[in-house]
């Protein structure tokens, strides 16, 4: 054989070999993400249409009973970061099971807006920061399917005040004076001769309110000199502008803050619990460090207003139900529970 069939003889069989080595390591790469359930990047990245892809993307979700398609779901706007953290994740994991947040083109978004549509068959399930009213139930019942509520999460109520007045904290009994119009200076309270500037959003603004009026104000008005605002965005701003101010919303909206202060809520004066981890990151370290929530008191019940967080399930024996329990059974593993948590709130498991 000469020289030269020698040479291309051996760059062949190198060449065959090569081929063969990358064959089998992306045979064993295909098969080690089929059987542990993770792709590797270069196939994530890939075609969806590819069957092999679609293969691993299915196997990688291990939520049960959860349908294939598309859902309509909304609801509260506390929710906002848990459908930012969580939603995202499982969306991920199970790209069959697909989520549409949905708003009403006519109402203000929130708990109450989100168990209107689903009653009005308008989502497959919402999300609520407060538990179904009975004459929402009746009126679902008479549409022919009754609605459960899944606690998936704990929040509360924390109370913003502005950094510089000095107050140890308000009990539940005062909170309800200062927006029913008894109390309207912080004099009364143990605080300075100073005004109070009670604020609020409007009663149709969602979940948040509702509880509020429900469990603080026992299901009385808000008073004539409260102020209505928008969004909690613009509640902050005003507070912090304004020495006498007050205004409440979820508490993991209120306690990172950095240019107002939450309050320490009791139901006897006295005996104060802050809705925040002692001790109190001042002022002057925020944002570089924020206050976290105080889980200790709100998983145990003993800061005075505390809530869960819910899945409203429409109970109808169809893939809207499957769906909406299947979602709701997800939030409650340990993976989901952990992305609930960090995304603010309290874990309920």
């Amino acid at each position: 054989m000469s020289q030269k069939n020698e040479t291309l003889s051996l760059f062949l069989a190198v060449v065959i070999t090569i081929g063969l080595i990358f064959g089998g390591l992306w045979f064993l790469m295909e098969r080690w993400a089929q059987l542990s359930g993770t792709v590797p990047k270069a196939s994530e990245s890939s075609n969806t249409d590819n069957p092999i892809n679609q293969f691993v993307n299915n196997n990688r979700c291990n939520v049960p009973n959860l349908p294939e398609g598309t859902f309509n779901y909304g609801g509260s706007t506390t929710w906002a970061p848990i459908r930012k953290e969580a939603d995202s994740v499982l969306q991920n994991q199970c790209p069959q099971f697909i989520l549409r947040y949905t708003q009403s083109p006519s109402a203000e978004p929130g708990s109450g807006t989100g168990i209107r549509m689903l009653i009005d068959n308008q989502l497959a399930f919402s999300q609520s920061s407060r538990s179904v009213k009975a004459e929402e139930n009746t009126e679902a019942k008479q549409k022919g399917f009754s609605l459960k509520e899944i606690p998936v999460a704990i929040d509360g109520i924390a109370i913003a005040v502005n950094h510089n007045l000095n107050i140890p904290g308000l009990t539940v009994a005062q909170l309800k004076n200062i927006y029913t119009g008894k109390i309207t200076n912080w004099q009364q309270v143990g605080g300075p001769n100073l005004p109070i500037t009670v604020y609020s959003r409007t009663k149709e603004a969602g979940g948040t309110v509702d509880f509020f009026v429900e469990n603080v104000l026992n299901k009385e008005n808000f008073a004539a000199n409260v102020s209505y605002v928008d969004t909690t965005t613009e509640a902050v701003r005003k507070v912090a502008m304004n020495t006498g101010a007050i205004y409440y919303a979820s508490a993991s909206e209120v306690v990172p803050q950095c240019t107002i202060k939450s309050l320490p809520i009791g139901r006897i004066s006295g005996q104060f619990l802050p809705p925040y981890q002692e001790p109190v990151i001042p002022q002057s370290e925020c944002p570089n460090k924020r206050n976290q929530l105080n889980s200790k008191v709100f998983r145990s019940g003993d800061y005075a207003i505390t809530r869960n967080l819910f899945v409203i399930v429409k109970q109808n024996g169809q893939t809207d139900q499957q769906a909406g329990e299947a979602y709701a059974n997800w939030l409650l593993t340990p993976q989901a529970q952990e992305l609930i948590q960090k995304a603010g709130f309290v874990r309920i498991k």
